[in-house]
């Protein structure tokens, strides 16, 4: 497929997005961080993209507290075509995509997810996790349908739970596990390696 340009959205800190621009710089991903977009005006993720030269777009995030109304999720289909998007990477985007922005961007739109799905979706998957004793736990990238934490899955990675641990220090180590995963399923995008087949995503050799 060649260079992609990519878009994320966040509404936090920006770890995850992080990763992916330094991935970028470093070469380990095939494409560029074009724009990223967040609900949240203080978000630290718009901070981060701006020290990285990328333009940092807030969108206000409507009524609700959940989703985005048709009218605001137009706002990031132009913002995003207007960028030259690809691909969509939520990074800690705390709303739900409803069909117009994954109508226009369905196959697209990857997640990364802190949780080895479908066990323990929605939020704080790490403490769900270690609250109902699972002796393993770990994050999954995945496909963006209308579903909440329900595409087609592209990379898993499992992280023990430890005997000391409690649901602070599981997600630390969960998210050492995040950056690499989100890294590797943007460049096996970026790469034309991944084809979903119903629920299964398969991913083509070199």
């Amino acid at each position: 497929m060649g260079s992609i340009n990519i878009g994320v959205l966040a509404s936090g800190r920006g770890s995850n997005l992080e990763a992916i621009l330094q991935s970028c710089e470093e070469g380990r991903i095939d494409g560029k961080v074009s724009v990223v977009i967040s609900d949240v005006e203080d978000a630290y993720a718009l901070e981060r993209a701006r020290k990285h030269g990328v333009p940092a777009v807030y969108i206000p995030p409507g009524k609700f507290k959940t989703k985005l109304e048709p009218e605001i999720e137009a706002q990031y289909v132009r913002v995003l075509t207007e960028h030259g998007v690809d691909l969509v990477c939520l990074a800690g985007f705390m709303r739900i995509l409803g069909s117009c922005l994954i109508g226009e961007f369905r196959g697209r739109i990857l997640n990364i997810h802190p949780a080895l799905l479908p066990a323990f979706p929605g939020l704080e998957a790490q403490r769900q996790a270690w609250e109902y004793g699972a002796k393993v736990a770990g994050c999954t990238v995945h496909f963006v349908d209308e579903g909440v934490d329900t595409g087609p899955i592209i990379i898993q990675r499992a992280v023990p739970v430890l005997d000391d641990d409690d649901w602070h220090t599981l997600a630390d180590r969960i998210l050492e596990q995040e950056h690499k995963a989100y890294s590797e399923a943007i460049q096996l995008f970026a790469q034309g390696r991944l084809v979903v087949e119903g629920r299964r995503v398969r991913i083509l050799p070199c």
